[in-house]
């Protein structure tokens, strides 16, 4: 008899989340590897089809299939107290998982995808409820908190924590061989999906001060272009209509990544809508990149610029320029690009607040047509600018690197609020 494996990704507990393309694709991955040697079974909390079904209320998704969560109001711990934010949990009903539990038992192991480093509490809460109802488990642990904060993550109670994405402990658990090539992503534990995610790389060339990317363990490669297609297919074939690719350098080594992939993709006659939530690199966003992109189905184009201050960019990693920014965006207007598909990142809240220029930089963005999203720091430890937020909080309690809260300790509730206010106001006077 097989091994009996339950994946489980957990909900929510923070002050908003929005399923903004979210899916667990490091488990699935996972999950790829170990398909035809286990019995897979998927329990997905932030699941909006799933969630839909069991409450008979309709997810209110917009056209791309983007949305907000089920949510509850909670309490907040003492660690967050003094944030003047709600707290919520966000995902499927509680005592659904217990019953799912009771009815699929027992398992050999589980599988918990772990995302953001102050999202522990969702996790915490699978754990206990897997060693009530099932206390012969094997529970694991894998994903950006197991392996950025492994000591507190082990402290959860979970048997095995993953650091980076090698899962020679799961094969050793269950006295299985790995297989000798890299598997498509599984998807088939879904009843149906509207969007799906997919990476066609791994790792990032470049170094940025405040990204996490490097910590992982993963040198940047291009992977076979023949399983990314696959896993395409496979997502298209449970009905995914949008793709959020999400690669953390999509556009370097194109010709052996993105522009074979999508010529494939046409080839096999797979018409979806892609998306970059994970940002583009400005600078390998040529204008016929972005024809060719265009033309391969990319419907949204989300930009990384973070600020237009030089200074601030040669600190952390020099990354993009203004320069290249108007260029990108010159591009993709230039071929018919509507302005609201076309979005720059903006971080605010980092520990160099005073060099990044915050107004300055939405004007800037503004003034190019095209929409401003602000993205609040999150303190990461082990990165140069995480470490340095150890003067402004304490990093070794996760719930402190949450982005609301270390936004708001960085720079005053008012000042976060005045500089939402400009974003939403430059936003809405963009043509629609």
């Amino acid at each position: 008899m097989k091994p009996k494996i339950l994946l489980v990704n957990p909900p929510i507990y923070d002050f908003s989340a929005y399923d903004f393309w979210l899916k667990p694709y490091g488990m699935l991955e996972a999950a790829g590897q170990l398909e035809g040697l286990v019995e897979l079974v998927l329990f997905d909390y932030l699941d909006p089809i799933a969630a839909e079904a069991e409450t008979g209320i309709a997810s209110r998704k917009d056209s791309w299939h983007r949305g907000p969560f089920p949510q509850q109001r909670i309490g907040k711990p003492a660690e967050l107290a003094d944030i003047p934010r709600h707290l919520y949990r966000f995902g499927r009903d509680h005592d659904r998982f217990g019953r799912f539990l009771s009815e699929h038992a027992p398992f050999d192991l589980v599988l918990i995808q772990t995302v953001m480093t102050y999202w522990y509490l969702g996790i915490k809460e699978v754990i206990e409820d897997v060693r009530r109802i099932c206390p012969n488990a094997k529970i694991v642990l894998g994903g950006v908190y197991a392996t950025l904060c492994p000591d507190h993550a082990s402290g959860l109670g979970a048997d095995i924590v993953i650091s980076g994405s090698n899962l020679f402990q799961i094969f050793n658990c269950l006295n299985l061989s790995p297989p000798s090539a890299r598997q498509p992503a599984w998807w088939k534990g879904y009843t149906r999906i509207d969007s799906a995610a997919i990476k066609i790389t791994q790792g990032c060339p470049f170094r940025c001060s405040y990204c996490s990317v490097s910590l992982m363990g993963e040198s940047f490669a291009v992977r076979p272009i023949e399983n990314c297609v696959a896993e395409l297919k496979r997502a298209i074939e449970i009905g995914a209509k949008d793709i959020a690719f999400y690669d953390d350098a999509l556009l370097a080594q194109p010709d052996k990544g993105l522009l074979p992939f999508l010529d494939s993709a046409q080839a096999e006659g797979l018409r979806v809508n892609f998306h970059t939530p994970n940002a583009l690199h400005c600078r390998f966003l040529t204008r016929d990149i972005a024809r060719q992109m265009l033309a391969g189905g990319f419907k949204s184009f989300y930009l990384g610029f973070e600020s237009a201050s030089a200074d601030w960019h040669r600190q952390t990693g020099g990354k993009v320029t203004s320069g290249e920014l108007a260029d990108a965006v010159e591009h993709l207007r230039s071929i018919g690009v509507h302005p609201r598909q076309i979005t720059a990142y903006q971080i605010i809240g980092h520990p160099d607040s005073e060099s990044q220029q915050a107004e300055a930089t939405m004007e800037f963005i503004h003034a190019l047509g095209i929409r401003i999203m602000l993205a609040e720091f999150s303190p990461i430890p082990g990165t140069p600018d995480g470490d340095r937020c150890r003067q402004f909080t304490d990093l070794s309690e996760p719930l402190n690197h949450n982005k609301t809260a270390f936004t708001i300790r960085r720079l005053g509730l008012d000042t976060v609020g005045r500089l939402k206010d400009l974003c939403r106001q430059r936003n809405g006077q963009l043509p629609q």
